[in-house]
């Protein structure tokens, strides 16, 4: 029997991608040196893409990768594991991370927000996965822990001048709007 059938380890993911509608990364981050050099992942990853784009399905058998995935709008997410890899635990990753994500981002699953708050979207996949180890797979959780705060949040005494005179701006663009 195989000896990569027979060995439990917690180093279960192999790699986390989200690219956008064209294909084009917006964030990797691979665990292991399956792909050591970033022309080997991007040329991975427009492969990838090819592949998933014009289909309905959530997993693929990929150059020796097992790979799940999901779309939104303009936005394709991926969970990577070995091909021995069980694929509800990869599943249950997805699903956490874009459940983390459509919660942070409140249901706008789009490229244009994404990008607006990438730096708390980086933070919830390191409170996900580390180093290829499943940290939490709990959605909830992991919103908890990023924690992102609006200025609208912050005590008034806490603010700066700029996100008051921000504020102000807002709450008066809406008041003209109504």
């Amino acid at each position: 029997m195989d000896d990569k059938l027979t060995d439990a380890s917690l180093y279960t993911i192999k790699g986390v991608a989200i690219l956008d509608n064209d294909g084009e990364r917006i964030f990797s981050k691979y665990y292991d040196d399956t792909f050591p050099t970033v022309k080997e992942q991007k040329e991975f990853e427009k492969n990838l893409f090819q592949k998933t784009s014009r289909q309905n399905a959530e997993i693929i058998m990929l150059d020796g990768l097992t790979i799940v995935y999901r779309s939104n709008i303009d936005l394709y997410f991926y969970v990577m594991g070995s091909q021995f890899e069980n694929e509800l635990i990869l599943v249950s990753v997805l699903n956490a991370l874009y459940d983390a994500v459509s919660i942070m981002l409140r249901k706008n699953v789009e490229k244009r927000f994404l990008l607006d708050h990438l730096d708390a979207v980086l933070l919830a996949i390191d409170e996900l996965v580390d180093g290829g180890v499943i940290l939490e797979a709990d959605s909830n959780n992991i919103v908890q822990r990023v924690a992102i705060k609006n200025d609208a949040d912050v005590p008034l005494t806490e603010q700066t001048v700029a996100q008051v005179l921000q504020t102000a701006k807002d709450q008066l663009k809406w008041s003209l709007l109504k």
